[in-house]
C-alpha cells in the first residue's frame, strides 16, 4: 500500500511525526540532541569547498534541522530559522530587510518590545518608522511610500486583540514592492497558515505554545521561497542561533501542541462567554466571540483560537486592576503565556499612538491554562468581587 502524502495528513499527525525519521538514527523516536561547535572534515578539499551537510554548529545540526523541517511542513515555508527568543525572531528579519533610508509600517497594536526595538535601534540606524491602525485593511495602500520596504503585522493585536485583514494588507504591500512579516504567535500555524494568506515571513515566539511549559526561550521565522535566501543570509551573519537543548524541548512540545491548543481554546472561549455576563465586566476582547468587532474576519481566515484574551473592567483604574490581580490564587501574575498554567497581567496602552481605545475601565490580559474551568471561574469571581470592593 502506498504511503499517505505528508501534506494530506491531519494536523496532529503532522505535529507528531514531522521533522524526523526514526530510521535515520537507529530507530529512536526522538532525534539526538547534538551539542556542536566544531565539525570535522574528512580532507582538505572537502573543508575548502564546505562540501558536506554540516560545517559548523551555528549553521545547523541534526537537532535544529528536525525542528525547522517540522515547522516548514506546518507553515508551507521554504525555510525556517531558529533564534534564542521570540523578540530575536522579530528583530532578525527586520534587520535582514531594512536599511538606512527605508520606511517600515508597523501595526500600532504590536508587541511592546517590538515597538521599543523599532523606536530605538531601527530609528538609530536610519530607518523611518510609522505605525498604522490595525483596522486599516486595504487602506494601508494610502500609507505606503516609495521607500516602504516592510509591513509588519500582528493579528490578533497584542493585548487588545484586533483582527487585521491580512490578505488585503498583503496585496497592497506587494503592489507597492514591500514584503509582509507577521507575528503569528497567538494562532500558530495550527490555526492560521500565514503564508497561505499572502504573508512573506511568519514569526513565532516558540516560547509560547510550541514549547508549552514556561521553561524555554526560543523564536522561529519561516519564509517563503522569495524571501528565504535573504533571511538565511542575515541569520548566518548575525550568528544568532538557538541552543540545542532548547531546540529539542520545543520539538518535544510541538508533538502535543495540537491537543493542548484544543484545550486552551475550549476553556478560554467558555470563560470569555461567561465573563461577558458577569457584573463588573464592561467588555471581553476575544476574537472568537460574536460581540468582537473583528469576529467575521477571524471566522473567515482563522480555523481556531488560542487561550489568551483581555477583559475590560466596568470602570475604575489602577486600584481596581491591582485589587483584581491580588485576589487571584490560581492565576499567576507573570509575563509570557502559552504554558500549562493560567496567568494574568495588567495591560498598559500608554505607548500607543492609534489603537488606544477608548475603554471603559482597566484592561487585564488572561492566559487560560489547562486547569479545570470551574476552578478558574471561582478564582475570577473572587477577583471581580475584590475589584468592586476597591
Amino acid at each position: 500500500m502506498a504511503k499517505q502524502p505528508a501534506g494530506k495528513r491531519g494536523i496532529n499527525t503532522q505535529l507528531t511525526h514531522g521533522g524526523y525519521e526514526p530510521r535515520d538514527y537507529h530507530g529512536f523516536v526522538n532525534p539526538p540532541v547534538v551539542h556542536a561547535s566544531t565539525v570535522l572534515f574528512p580532507d582538505a578539499a572537502t573543508m575548502a569547498g564546505r562540501a558536506q551537510k554540516y560545517t559548523y554548529g551555528t549553521h545547523g545540526t541534526p537537532t535544529s534541522d528536525a525542528l525547522a523541517e517540522a515547522v516548514n511542513a506546518l507553515e508551507g515555508s521554504a525555510g525556517t530559522i531558529l533564534v534564542p527568543s521570540g523578540l530575536a525572531a522579530v528583530t532578525t528579519p527586520l534587520l535582514a530587510f531594512l536599511s538606512a533610508g527605508d520606511h517600515v509600517l508597523i501595526v500600532d497594536s504590536v508587541y511592546h518590545p517590538t515597538r521599543r526595538f523599532a523606536d530605538g535601534m531601527l530609528k538609530r540606524l536610519g530607518v523611518e518608522v510609522a505605525y498604522y491602525d490595525p483596522h486599516v485593511g486595504a487602506g494601508i495602500a494610502g500609507l505606503m511610500r516609495p521607500n516602504t520596504k516592510v509591513v509588519l503585522t500582528e493579528s490578533p493585536g497584542s493585548n487588545t486583540f484586533e483582527i487585521q485583514d491580512i490578505p488585503a494588507i498583503a496585496k497592497a504591500a506587494h503592489a507597492a514592492g514591500a514584503v509582509v512579516m507577521m507575528d503569528n504567535t497567538w494562532a500558530t500555524p495550527v490555526y492560521f497558515r500565514a503564508l497561505d494568506f499572502g504573508v512573506d515571513m511568519t514569526i513565532h515566539a516558540a516560547t509560547k505554545y510550541p514549547a508549552g511549559h514556561s521553561d524555554v526561550l526560543l523564536g522561529m521565522v519561516s519564509a517563503n521561497e522569495a524571501c528565504w535566501p535573504k533571511l538565511l543570509e542575515a541569520f548566518t551573519m548575525l550568528g544568532c542561533c538557538a541552543a540545542p537543548d532548547d531546540v529539542y524541548q520545543v520539538l518535544r512540545g510541538l508533538r502535543t501542541m495540537g491537543i493542548r491548543l484544543e484545550r486552551h481554546q475550549q476553556s478560554a472561549l467558555e470563560l470569555a462567554r461567561w465573563l461577558e455576563e458577569q457584573e463588573g465586566v464592561a467588555q471581553v476582547l476575544h476574537p472568537g466571540l460574536e460581540s468582537h468587532p473583528g469576529h467575521a474576519l477571524w471566522k473567515r481566515d482563522f480555523s481556531g483560537a488560542s487561550g489568551i484574551f483581555s477583559v475590560v473592567l466596568a470602570g475604575g483604574g489602577q486600584k481596581q486592576a491591582h485589587a483584581f490581580l491580588d485576589a487571584l490564587s490560581i492565576f499567576g501574575l507573570g509575563y509570557s503565556w502559552g504554558g500549562y498554567e493560567s496567568l494574568a497581567v495588567s495591560v498598559f496602552l500608554g505607548d500607543r499612538t492609534i489603537a488606544k481605545g477608548p475603554y471603559e475601565g482597566p484592561l487585564l490580559r488572561l492566559q487560560i491554562g489547562l486547569e479545570d474551568v470551574e476552578d478558574l471561574k471561582a478564582d475570577l469571581t473572587a477577583a471581580l468581587e475584590a475589584a468592586r470592593r476597591a
